[in-house]
Parts: C-alpha cells; sequence; structure tokens
C-alpha cells in the first residue's frame, strides 16, 4: 500500500487521511496503522478524533502573517509569555516545523500552569505539551510561526546577540507592562525575604524586608527590564556584577509594594 503527501508543509492529503482511518474503521489498532502507513499515532488520533478534513474556518492563522503590525490578539497573554521566552524559553528548528520550548522549575507548579494558558492564548490551535525534566519542566508547542511571534529567535545564546524588540512588540509590552515584568520576574527572577537585626534600646531586635532579584546575562534584556520598570515608576539598582550575569535589585519599599500588588511571587 502506497501512502503519498503533499508537498506543502508536510500536509498528509485528504486521501491519505481517508484510507487510514478506513484502516482504523476494519480494527486495526492505532500502533498497527502507525507501522503501516509511516504516518505518526499522533497525526491519526487527531484525524479519527476530528475527521480526515480540516474544519473550514476553525484554525487561526498566524497573527504576525495577517496582522504585521499588531501582533497577536491576547497582547495580555503574549507580553506575559515573551517575559518567560526571554528568561528561560528557546526556539528550536525541527525537520518540518519548530518547537517553542520554556523552562519551569517543578518547584513552582502555579507558573508551569500559566505558562502553559498563556502559550495556549497566543497560540490556541497549536497543542501544548509539558515534558519532565530534572527537577524541571519543559512546557512546548510546535508550530510554524513561533519564529514569526518571537523575532529574537537565532543562532546562539542570547547574551551573544543583540535582543532588540520590533515595534509591534514594542507597542504590546508598552500597553502591557506589568505583565511583561511578571513574566522576566518568573523566568529570571524571584522574590525573597531579606533580615537584618539593629540594636533597639540596648537589645538586638530582628527586621525582615522582602525585596526582588532579577538576574540576566544579556544587557539588552536587562535594559527591557528595567525601561520597563522606569515606566512603572520602580526603582531599581545594579546589585553586582560577574563573568556571567548581572543582578538588579528591587528594595525600595514603596517600589517592593508595588511589585506585590502587580507580580507577586512564584507559585
Amino acid at each position: 500500500m502506497t501512502f503519498r503527501r503533499t508537498t506543502l508543509l508536510g500536509v498528509y492529503d485528504l486521501t491519505t487521511r481517508k484510507r487510514v482511518l478506513s484502516l482504523l474503521g476494519q480494527g486495526y489498532s492505532l500502533n498497527t496503522v502507525s507501522k503501516q502507513t509511516g504516518i505518526s499515532r499522533s497525526a491519526i488520533r487527531a484525524w479519527r478524533d476530528a475527521g480526515p478534513e480540516p474544519k473550514t474556518g476553525q484554525r487561526s492563522l498566524c497573527p504576525r502573517c495577517t496582522r504585521p503590525r499588531r501582533g497577536p490578539e491576547d497582547r495580555t497573554a503574549y507580553a506575559y509569555l515573551l517575559g518567560l521566552y526571554l528568561g528561560d524559553g528557546c526556539i528550536s528548528r525541527l525537520a518540518r516545523t519548530y518547537s517553542l520550548r520554556i523552562a519551569c522549575a517543578d518547584a513552582w507548579p502555579g507558573l508551569i500552569d500559566a505558562c502553559e494558558a498563556a502559550m495556549t492564548a497566543v497560540r490556541p490551535d497549536n497543542r501544548v505539551n509539558r515534558v519532565r525534566r530534572q527537577g524541571c519542566t519543559m512546557v512546548t508547542s510546535h508550530s510554524n510561526h513561533w519564529p514569526c511571534l518571537f523575532p529574537q529567535h537565532g543562532p546562539g545564546r542570547k547574551h551573544e546577540r543583540r535582543i532588540v524588540l520590533e515595534d509591534w512588540q514594542r507597542e504590546i509590552v508598552d500597553g502591557q507592562p506589568w505583565e511583561f515584568v511578571r513574566g522576566l520576574i518568573h523566568s529570571d527572577g524571584c522574590r525573597v525575604t531579606n533580615w537584618t537585626t539593629r540594636t533597639v534600646g540596648g537589645e538586638p531586635r530582628r527586621y525582615e524586608y522582602p525585596r526582588y532579584f532579577f538576574t540576566n546575562a544579556s544587557d539588552d534584556i536587562r535594559g527591557l527590564f528595567t525601561r520597563a520598570l522606569d515606566g512603572l515608576g520602580v526603582e531599581w539598582r545594579s546589585l553586582r556584577q560577574s563573568r556571567r550575569a548581572q543582578t538588579l535589585s528591587i528594595a525600595r519599599r514603596g517600589s517592593v509594594a508595588l511589585m506585590d500588588a502587580h507580580v507577586g511571587a512564584k507559585f
């Protein structure tokens, strides 16, 4: 039995899909049909659940390809996802598509859920998966259009190349600055409680105070972070410089209060 595909985006033609579903209708298992045809079980399962023909008008087009000056409809989700991507994300070229991956520490299950929700909101027609790694979960999604949505994608590490937002991205970040800051903090930042002792009336007393840290090796990404903070009235300062990365600190009481109201700790 010979199965053929159209060359456009590697999509199987309608005849092939119907013949595969016919095999399923004859009682063959997904495994058996996959081995006989060389078609992945996930594709066969999708055809079985949705039918062989794509539902006209149900799949959303790439927002960048159709609206190059505006970007995604859900700007709140995109601003947050952009922060996550710049901190702990990467885009990889696969055989027929691209994979967006965001590394989320298992210590923060709420962050994993929030990342998946944002990724789904930005590309609702693409499945989002969780891949377990030691100490973290990779939230992943495959789409030919991830490079359209994240034009910062390129060879090499982010801190070894320029990271500049395009005009439509800057418009989104300027309109949703807290979501952008939240994504950066949830990826490469943290909220901690520091303490110190002071002598009052001859007795040492312990004082605790919260602060936020953000550490990233890229000058450009730190610049995007501080630009957003400046626009929000959040005071920050450079804490230390190492060969690998620089840490920024937010410790002023009023600024921490703003961060607590709009960002908060990882969860």
